[in-house]
């Protein structure tokens, strides 16, 4: 694979919640794929659950051909893993594994940020403050804090936080970047307690990106640090219920 074409399917990686339209026998495995990712990232699919595929076709409706490609797909994204007694699982909770996704994002994070404050320009700018502001106004629960978390505020939420490294000039760490966040999202499923919101969020949210726009990478950088400790902590809080013991 030539470099580019490999950058180009790094870069790829940054869309998956965007995929192009597409027809047929396609456009049913991207739409399973989708849906089954979603399930397992927002932890309707608890870790170590059996993925049959009879009976997920069962679950989207769909043959077994969408079902293998979606399971294909998410053991490279490591959401599914699998071995040859218990054919597919959803990935295990670890607190290393945890600890480790938090710190690898923390170090990405800090250099896209400060290379974005550094060299985005107008344009970067005005897509942090639409980006904050489209989150703001996508309600999380919209019905109501014992529902399903909105699909459309985690996309909102991805792109915000992609927004902020969005002119760090390396398509490779923003790939990565959204990687990490996605991994995160498992986690930050099973911290959320039925009827309670983080209340500070939306906040947090804010001064992150006022903090980038006025160009202070210092303040920028330590409340994105902090934003990603506390979910982080919400986390370690509750992973006993899901976590298998460290190796």
């Amino acid at each position: 694979m030539s470099s580019k074409t490999a950058k180009e399917a790094g870069v790829a990686r940054i869309r998956t919640t965007e995929t192009a339209p597409a027809t047929g026998g396609t456009s049913l495995a991207i739409e399973t794929y989708t849906r089954l990712r979603q399930d397992i990232l927002d932890a309707v699919l608890a870790p170590n659950t059996k993925l049959k595929a009879r009976d997920l076709c069962a679950r989207y409706g769909v043959g077994l051909s969408p079902v293998r490609e979606a399971l294909n797909r998410l053991l490279s994204e490591a959401l599914v893993r699998q071995n040859a007694q218990c054919g597919f699982t959803v990935a295990s909770f670890s607190l290393s594994d945890l600890e480790e996704i938090v710190r690898t994002r923390r170090w990405l994070d800090e250099i896209g940020l400060r290379n974005s404050i550094r060299d985005g320009d107008g344009a970067w700018e005005e897509r942090v403050v639409m980006s904050c502001h489209r989150l703001s106004r996508t309600p999380r629960y919209p019905d109501g804090l014992d529902a399903p978390r909105n699909p459309l505020w985690y996309t909102a939420h991805r792109a915000f936080h992609l927004s902020l490294i969005d002119a760090c000039g390396s398509e490779w760490l923003k790939s990565f970047s959204m990687t990490l966040f996605d991994a995160i999202e498992r986690y930050r499923a099973i911290s959320r307690k039925p009827g309670v919101q983080r209340l500070t969020h939306q906040d947090e949210h804010r001064a992150i990106a006022d903090a980038a726009v006025g160009r202070n990478a210092e303040v920028a950088v330590r409340l994105l640090m902090e934003h990603y400790e506390l979910t982080a902590q919400l986390v370690r809080e509750r992973l006993h219920k899901f976590a298998v013991p460290d190796a």
